[in-house]
């Protein structure tokens, strides 16, 4: 009788279909945006509830630590593209014949495409120096402020949103451009714009750089490379084509 009155109430706790359908369509279809921005600009009701989205994150001790900075100033975003360029160049650098080829036709940021970009930070001193559930693991904070940055993400998208992660520049470059304080930590600089269009897959799967590993190679039990069940690995693998991609 117990049992039937948990499996119920687990019933009761979980989202109804459509809800759920619409959770995963959201996961499965986000994408890394970087050259289909459109110019329109970005209602502020839109944007409140991205950005509420974000702030609604988990973190650690309920520090909250992150902050928003909206950059749509052409001079600034100018200035921030410079920073990436100079970066791109660099890496470009790293890699040699045909995969450095490769890079160079890649696009890696829509900075100057997308009429809005956010640059989500870290304040590491918001809660004071003691908070709970960060003594052994200080770095939390950080961990924390990445969250946020999926919670927009998704938020974004299901708005029909675009939303693109420009890591290559100089974090301590970017915070002179932007006047963000020393103690301040850049977590991530976004490109965000509505779009003409989302890819059906990555970018980079389509262009040949990386491809998505399977599943059922990243998935342990009990003990580090020790492979997951039998019958787990087969669900993982019928769970390949989900039905909630397009």
């Amino acid at each position: 009788m117990s049992a039937t009155l948990t499996d119920a109430h687990q019933h009761d706790l979980a989202f109804a279909e459509e809800d759920r359908h619409g959770l995963y369509k959201t996961l499965f279809n986000r994408r890394d945006v970087r050259s289909q921005f459109k110019p329109d600009p970005v209602p502020d009701e839109v944007l409140a509830r991205v950005l509420y989205a974000a702030h609604h994150a988990p973190s650690v001790g309920f520090m909250q630590p992150w902050n928003f900075t909206l950059v749509n100033d052409d001079a600034v975003k100018r200035q921030v593209y410079g920073l990436y360029q100079q970066a791109n160049e660099a890496a470009a650098n790293e890699f040699e014949d045909e995969r450095q080829q490769q890079y160079r036709q890649l696009k890696l940021a829509g900075i100057l495409d997308a009429p809005l970009n956010i640059c989500i930070t870290c304040d590491r001193e918001r809660a004071g120096p003691i908070v709970l559930g960060r003594q052994q693991m200080p770095e939390m904070d950080l961990f924390s402020s990445v969250c946020a940055v999926q919670n927009l993400w998704l938020a974004a998208r299901a708005e029909g949103l675009g939303v693109g992660w420009v890591s290559i520049m100089d974090p301590n470059e970017l915070k002179q451009v932007l006047g963000i304080p020393a103690a301040i930590v850049p977590i991530a600089y976004l490109c965000v714009g509505y779009v003409d269009h989302f890819l059906a897959t990555p970018e980079l799967a389509n262009k040949g750089w990386r491809q998505r590993l399977p599943l059922g190679d990243l998935v342990y039990t009990n003990q580090w490379g020790a492979g997951a069940e039998a019958d787990l690995l087969q669900t993982l693998e019928q769970q390949a084509e989900f039905p909630y991609q397009f």
